[in-house]
């Protein structure tokens, strides 16, 4: 089994149950209240740990007590948190996610610590990705360190895996070439692509992004599943289970991300891995909060078989 490391964020989330989204001016009494440990990196190597994957965490937090919380939390899932930094004068990151109703959220995030992953640090720790077969990014830490850990994983010979979020159009061509596997939702798909309608074409689109270098494109469709166009050009829709009640969808696409990891680090297809990772996130939305809501194998292999 390939090593996965995670490069990336680690906030505490501030999770607020509202009947419905405030409009700009409007105040609403909430129904409830949870501080969850989250982090769209954290919440990815949280999956990819209780889903079977050997993990090392790499990003930093505050030497404060959420940031001792979110280590606790990780290191229960198996992660390997020895080398996240613990930074003084900053406070840990954090997220502040309104839940309505229907399972829909809206979501803040203040960096905190987040800024401190940064190249020096990358480098410190280029031992961690040279032990490592894939390598798994996303966009709640400053870019250039994205870049950095991209071109430097890739030189080494590792799978990269990034998902694409928070959603930003600028992001350096230059990235694209070292990605083996990209994986946005149909938000950040057309944010990438500039086309307002990608999801209504979704081979054209992610063709545009293989145009740019990068190997293989997966899409997250939220209750359509997923979408994939893999290196060789061949494309694939891959529904989600009907009738699930959801309650949360916070972390949906974090836990899809680090079930797919986790299957393709034991070596399996990039078919089965999606199809894994799309069970994986469906038991997700059926559940309150970020990790709080993250199954371990056995629960998704129960899941798979209807129990």
């Amino acid at each position: 089994m390939k090593k996965i490391t995670v490069i990336g964020s680690l906030n505490m989330d501030h999770v607020i149950q509202v009947p419905a989204m405030p409009r700009l001016g409007e105040t609403v009494l909430s129904t409830g209240f949870d501080l969850i440990p989250g982090g769209k990196g954290a919440n990815q190597a949280c999956a990819a740990g209780r889903l079977g994957g050997q993990v090392v965490m790499l990003g930093a937090v505050g030497a404060d007590e959420p940031g001792g919380v979110l280590l606790d939390s990780l290191a229960s899932a198996g992660v390997d948190v020895s080398r996240i930094k613990r930074c003084q004068g900053v406070r840990t990151g954090a997220a502040f996610i309104s839940v309505d109703s229907e399972g829909g959220n809206s979501i803040m995030v203040y960096a905190g610590a987040n800024g401190q992953v940064d190249i020096p640090y990358i480098k410190e720790n280029a031992g961690v990705l040279e032990d490592s077969g894939i390598v798994l990014l996303q966009l709640e830490i400053p870019l250039e360190t994205v870049v950095f850990a991209a071109k430097t994983a890739k030189a080494m010979g590792k799978t990269v895996v990034l998902d694409p979020a928070p959603a930003r159009a600028d992001l350096p061509p230059e990235l694209f070439a070292y990605v083996d596997y990209l994986k946005p939702n149909e938000v950040e798909l057309a944010t990438l692509t500039g086309d307002g309608q990608a999801e209504e074409h979704l081979a054209q689109a992610a063709e545009a992004l293989q145009a740019r270098g990068v190997g293989n494109v997966t899409v997250t469709l939220g209750g359509k599943g997923a979408f994939v166009l893999d290196s060789q050009g061949q494309a694939r829709q891959y529904p989600a289970r009907k009738g699930l009640r959801v309650v949360d969808s916070t972390a949906a696409g974090d836990s899809f991300t680090g079930a797919m990891a986790a299957a393709l680090a034991q070596g399996r297809p990039l078919g089965e891995a999606v199809e894994f990772a799309v069970l994986v996130s469906g038991i997700v939305v059926t559940r309150k909060g970020a990790q709080t809501s993250i199954p371990t194998l056995a629960e998704a292999e129960a899941f798979r078989q209807g129990r």
